[in-house]
């Protein structure tokens, strides 16, 4: 990554909640002149004993620094605090760093290019206390020079990862990992509230479940690569199998409270293969090809 910033670089944070303040603590800490604003102004107080500058206003702040880090809780403050922000920014980077959607990034980087700026949209795999350790990942999209002029900044919050310069990138990616975290953990609290109703012992069927999980890790690869060259092996089971199986959890899960995961949308998916004549493929064909159904 190439470090073009000086380690003195000047940056401003607005927003100083949970994750704002986590971020401000560690550049105070790696050498940065901080200057930090907050709407309500003595949530920013602790910071600014601890040697950040308070900016009076938002404009103040964004004007003071040539890299600016919105850390707001969401997706309508950055729009709102943007929306505020009426001076030319020419020369400046501001960095979204909050969780949003593709459309969501879209509108934040063309009003900041409306304004003179570059923007990065970030999303944040770490919770506040992970930031500025070797466990938080920050995934960046935007401009590539931005975020290599800024590269030595960014390395102080957490492993910085450029997945795309579209500015969309980092939230779809963003969004799409914290997807496979639910769809993993409903996954098995639906299991284990169907084995509890059962009257299963539930710690013994958790042990059996660990063991299936495991599969859908260990077989990630493979999954991969079934993809990208469009070829489905049957594996443990083709379609038309697997169908029977899905057929009989869609009744197992009729009215539960967590729901049947999608799965009427995943039997009719798999229907359309068979009637197609792809029976014989395993279940990695249902993301291939959409003509089939």
């Amino acid at each position: 990554m190439v470090e073009i910033e000086k380690p003195s670089a000047r940056v401003a944070v607005i927003g100083t909640g949970a994750v704002g303040s986590a971020v401000v603590c560690r550049l105070l800490d790696g050498g940065h002149e901080v200057t930090v604003y907050n709407r309500t102004r003595s949530r920013a107080a602790p910071l600014v004993a601890a040697g950040a500058l308070p900016a009076r206003t938002l404009r103040e702040a964004v004007l003071s620094s040539p890299l600016v880090l919105l850390t707001l809780k969401d997706y309508a403050a950055v729009q709102q605090c943007l929306t505020h922000l009426d001076a030319d920014l020419s020369g400046r980077t501001i960095v979204g760093m909050h969780t949003g959607t593709a459309d969501q990034a879209r509108q934040a980087a063309e009003r900041v290019a409306s304004l003179g700026a570059r923007y990065v949209d970030a999303g944040i795999q770490a919770s506040p206390e992970m930031i500025g350790t070797g466990t938080a990942t920050i995934l960046y999209s935007g401009s590539r020079h931005a975020f290599e002029q800024y590269g030595s900044v960014l390395e102080l919050l957490g492993t910085p990862r450029l997945v795309g310069e579209a500015p969309e990138a980092a939230a779809v990616w963003n969004l799409a990992l914290f997807g496979v975290w639910y769809d993993a953990q409903l996954g098995l609290l639906r299991a284990l509230d169907t084995a509890r109703e059962a009257g299963i012992d539930v710690e013994q069927f958790a042990r059996t479940a660990n063991t299936q999980l495991n599969h859908v890790v260990a077989a990630v690869p493979a999954t991969v690569s079934e993809m990208l060259h469009a070829s489905y092996p049957a594996g443990p089971a083709n379609l038309t199998e697997h169908l029977t199986v899905v057929r009989h959890l869609v009744e197992l899960r009729a009215g539960e409270r967590l729901g049947d995961g999608g799965l009427p949308e995943v039997a009719a998916r798999i229907e359309a293969l068979i009637a197609a004549g792809r029976g014989a493929e395993g279940l990695t064909a249902i993301i291939g090809q959409r003509s089939a159904g």
